[in-house]
């Protein structure tokens, strides 16, 4: 989501051939990327995808996943979207379409919804609150779903930000039509939100509706590059105000307790925290993301570790200290 924005597409195509230099074969991006979102960057992260693709000629050997967008009112900034987004059959096939151009493909392998129609507790909301608008049925959405599946244009689907109830209710629909299964949900996992765990974790387990666990290092908080206030010049958190989830009360104790315990181990925060998550049994693919090769290297060495037990009692002896600062 960094690739035209923060990353040229130059850059783009350099992380992602060192990406599958390393065996990686799953990309996710979304409509509304380069993050921000502008009018101005809208759909250039698949565009940048979709030349990478055309130019390296592996699109067969791509898991290639892709996100539409959700109701517009629930999130800032996507009002050039369509108009204002909405999760209506309309929305999702004129949304998929457009995907399809900028990616250069003629089928994506899994599309998910971005985040929900109806109001609810998700992008960090806490307190839920009953009530209001809920919009396009879940049943709308996924009857558009289904027709894209249908036309072949889709291979799977799945969801995002979403809640257990949320999940619970894409099933039910599904086997009463006879329409796709969800096969994924794609929400925040990581060492400061360990929320998924609560009751969704279950739903993973039980119904293969498998974790797609992004932002493994909380905006990269947990490399510890800003703590003690720092702000390191280019990235992310230092050039853009509208990213505040990972900086609530307790986020930069638990951070720096996770470094020193990284320290103590002898490897780096982003490989304890990239490691952590690769480790649970309900996580189908952990969703890194990095702006420099460098730190691309550093996620990619990650997969071959393991962490011990002891180093796992570590993390939830923190975990019980600092339970989920930043959900």
């Amino acid at each position: 989501m960094t690739w035209g924005e923060q990353n040229s597409e130059q850059d783009a195509f350099a992380q992602m051939d060192m990406a599958a230099d390393y065996g990686v074969n799953f990309i996710d991006t979304a409509e509304m990327y380069a993050i921000p979102p502008r009018p101005e960057t809208y759909g250039l992260s698949e565009k940048i995808i979709g030349n990478w693709l055309l130019s390296r000629g592996n699109r067969e050997k791509t898991v290639l996943a892709t996100k539409v967008v959700g109701r517009g009112d629930h999130n800032s900034g996507v009002g050039h979207i369509r108009g204002g987004p909405r999760l209506s059959r309309q929305h999702i096939v004129e949304a998929a379409e457009s995907s399809l151009k900028r990616l250069k493909t003629d089928y994506i392998d899994l599309y998910q919804v971005h985040w929900p129609e109806r109001q609810t507790n998700f992008f960090g909301e806490l307190g839920y609150k009953h009530g209001g608008d809920d919009g396009y049925s879940i049943e709308e959405t996924l009857a558009a779903l289904e027709q894209l599946v249908e036309q072949g244009k889709v291979r799977q689907v799945g969801i995002s930000n979403e809640t257990p109830w949320g999940i619970h209710q894409y099933l039910r629909v599904a086997e009463q039509k006879g329409w796709p299964k969800i096969v994924s949900i794609q929400n925040p996992y990581n060492l400061l939100n360990r929320t998924f765990e609560v009751a969704s974790a279950e739903f993973a387990m039980r119904e293969g509706v498998q974790l797609l666990a992004y932002s493994p290092l909380a905006f990269g908080v947990l490399t510890g590059k800003y703590l003690g206030g720092k702000k390191p010049e280019g990235a992310r958190l230092t050039l853009f105000e509208r990213f505040t989830r990972y900086g609530q009360v307790n986020t930069e104790a638990a951070v720096q307790a996770y470094v020193d315990l990284a320290n103590e181990q002898g490897i780096t925060p982003a490989q304890l925290a990239i490691a952590f998550v690769n480790g649970r049994e309900f996580v189908a693919a952990n969703i890194i993301g990095a702006t420099s090769l460098e730190q691309l290297k550093t996620n990619l060495e990650a997969a071959e570790l393991v962490l011990t037990e002891d180093v796992l009692s570590s993390i939830e002896i923190i975990h019980q200290r600092y339970p989920n600062p930043a959900p």
